[in-house]
């Protein structure tokens, strides 16, 4: 049987979304830090012998209620990554010449790459290398990114063979 100060130290936790120092829950809860501390302890305790999805763990910030990491994949999976509009555009361009040299994406699509690139390697979508021929970085997209757009493999619209270049010059020739 849980406490009434560890059920409401939990209920706390959940509603607030975020670590919290023992002085904020001990204010929210308006109890003292040293029932606090046993509550959280309690609390631990109480999530660690259950078979959840949840556990209450103590961070740099303060303590939390989260996901047990045993379930990131699933949270990847349900929920969306929010990305915006440029990021996406920056993430196609990258997914369509990949690989492609970050001072190339910069000439496609603009400065805007400098605040996209660092946020899409965060999220694992890219794959950021230092390029042995020049002082700029490789860019290539991730298995994640297949995984996560459900793209086994992109099409290559945009490469175009020596043969089918020659091909069009002479095309091209012939209807002058």
């Amino acid at each position: 049987m849980i406490t009434p100060i560890a059920t409401k130290i939990e209920a706390i936790l959940y509603l607030k979304g975020k670590p919290l120092s023992l002085g904020e829950i001990a204010e929210y809860a308006a109890c003292d830090r040293a029932k606090i501390k046993e509550g959280i302890i309690e609390l631990m305790d109480n999530y660690a012998r259950r078979d959840t999805a949840l556990e209450v763990v103590e961070t740099p910030d303060g303590y939390s209620l989260q996901l047990r990491s045993d379930f990131h994949d699933l949270v990847q999976t349900l929920i969306p990554v929010e990305l915006g509009v440029g990021a996406l555009r920056t993430l196609a361009a990258i997914a369509l010449n990949s690989p492609i040299l970050q001072s190339d994406l910069i000439n496609l699509r603009g400065s805007g790459v400098y605040q996209h690139v660092p946020e899409l390697v965060e999220l694992g979508f890219v794959r950021k290398r230092r390029d042995s021929d020049s002082r700029s970085y490789s860019l290539q997209v991730t298995s994640k990114f297949h995984q996560y757009f459900q793209i086994e493999q992109l099409p290559q619209i945009f490469a175009i063979s020596e043969k089918e270049e020659q091909l069009e010059l002479e095309l091209q020739l012939e209807a002058k």
